[in-house]
């Protein structure tokens, strides 16, 4: 065995041992390059990919499937990483950034705006008190501190973030990767048999943008009957809602209004899943908190993504991929090591494929604990745990990045044209994930089980 493929069976047997559940055997094969960093963002494809793999093969062979084994092929789990940059609409890539998103040198440094919504960018440029120009905004930030214009476009209701050295943030409280909990007893919910790992399971997906789409997007791809919430008024990233919405279904809730709460309250109630990516609180402050949703159904797995670590003072504030890999430090080390002057980001966003690679893995490993020992079951993650979990991985010499496959890339019809996307990753006891319908039109189904 090579030493790439022990590294990536032990960090998957560290997960399996972190959530709780036992690890079935999984091969490693195939080659790694599409993701050259300092960082090894190789390994954390493979290992999140694989946990998550070895996970529903658990919890299928529990279900009476076949005998538990989980393959993952490195190349194929690095060209997932990039999902979004691969998939086009007739041909045509999606335009992932605003244009007023990036990174700006400030007086003593750098900060990076997120800029991608327009509520965020109308609160940049009224913190900085500019015209909504690249150019005008680039001088307001030069004319202040970083940590002044993070404060001040935090303080305005938008998203942004200094860079940090891995040190500076080495002093925030941490948590556990993956972190498990068991919210109630109650008996052990047996699942039926299925010729798919989680064919019958129903999860509830009340996410945005990456990490919270990535995770119900795989367990849709392991059988799961995902059902997307929505609503008109909360604003979208349209080709990337796309690149993330296979196999789902789409229903608009508005939760500002009572209807909007209890309609979401049914579909709980015979839900066995919920993922959310809301900020922290957004949705316990509409009665949807972990504590609350295990009232309105005593065996629900739920699982929450936020950008910081549950305990940190930043855990209420709003953050995306980009905006954690400059606060964690990690494109402060990558800017030494390349030798550059400016921040230097992961070559995917890979904070946000890992957590959600995690997130399904977590709410799979909370069915596993319902189908064993019972009651319900509450998981935690963050962005910035995965770039923790990223740094503590180690070093290597970045090389320039190999040329991917084209056999994991197809294609479909579909209502919004013709679509080419990376396949789902991973193997599961000798089967292939698969999605078995195109990302739907927003909002058109009913907010209701199949």
């Amino acid at each position: 065995m090579r030493l790439s493929e022990n590294v990536v069976e032990q960090s998957i047997l560290s997960l399996c041992a972190e959530a709780g559940i036992p690890p079935a055997p999984v091969e490693v094969s195939g080659r790694s390059g599409l993701l050259p960093s300092v960082f090894r963002v190789d390994l954390l494809a493979a290992a999140s990919v694989g946990a998550v793999s070895s996970a529903a093969a658990v919890y299928w062979e529990l279900r009476g499937g076949p005998r538990a084994f989980a393959s993952v092929a490195r190349d194929h789990a690095e060209l997932a990483f990039l999902s979004e940059r691969f998939f086009k609409i007739a041909g045509n890539e999606l335009e992932l950034w605003a244009d007023l998103s990036g990174d700006y040198r400030t007086r003593d440094g750098w900060v990076r705006l997120h800029c991608n919504f327009p509520a965020h960018r109308d609160a940049a440029v009224r913190a900085l008190a500019c015209p909504p120009t690249r150019d005008a905004v680039a001088g307001a930030c030069l004319e202040r501190g970083s940590l002044e214009v993070e404060e001040a476009v935090l303080a305005e209701g938008g998203a942004a973030a200094a860079l940090r050295s891995r040190d500076e943030w080495a002093a925030f409280p941490h948590e556990p990767l993956v972190s498990m909990e068991r919210l109630s007893e109650g008996p052990a919910v047996q699942p039926k048999n299925a010729d798919r790992p989680l064919e019958g399971v129903r999860v509830l997906d009340l996410t945005r943008v990456i990490a919270g789409p990535v995770a119900t997007r795989t367990l849709a791809a392991h059988g799961a009957d995902v059902l997307r919430i929505g609503a008109s008024h909360v604003p979208e990233v349209p080709g990337l809602v796309l690149d993330m919405g296979f196999g789902k279904r789409s229903c608009h809730l508005d939760l500002r209004t009572e209807d909007g709460r209890d309609r979401l309250r049914g579909l709980v109630a015979t839900a066995d899943v919920l993922v959310q990516g809301y900020r922290p609180s957004a949705l316990a402050a509409l009665g949807f908190g972990p504590e609350q949703l295990h009232e309105l159904n005593p065996s629900i797995v739920s699982v929450d993504i936020s950008a910081y670590e549950p305990g940190s003072p930043w855990y209420a504030r709003r953050g995306f991929d980009s905006l954690v890999q400059l606060a964690t430090g990690l494109a402060h080390e990558a800017m030494l090591a390349a030798g550059s002057d400016r921040p230097v980001a992961l070559p995917a966003q890979a904070l946000d494929h890992a957590t959600g690679y995690l997130g399904a893995f977590a709410a799979i490993s909370g069915l596993v604990h319902r189908a064993t020992t019972g009651g319900s079951w509450h998981a935690r993650l963050s962005l910035a745990g995965t770039a923790r979990w990223l740094d503590s991985l180690g070093r290597r010499e970045p090389a320039p990045a190999t040329v991917p496959s084209d056999d994991v890339i197809a294609a479909i019809d579909s209502p919004h044209g013709v679509l080419s996307f990376v396949l789902p990753p991973g193997g599961v006891s000798g089967w292939r994930p698969r999605w078995d319908s195109p990302p739907p039109l927003d909002g058109s189904s009913p907010p209701v089980w199949l």
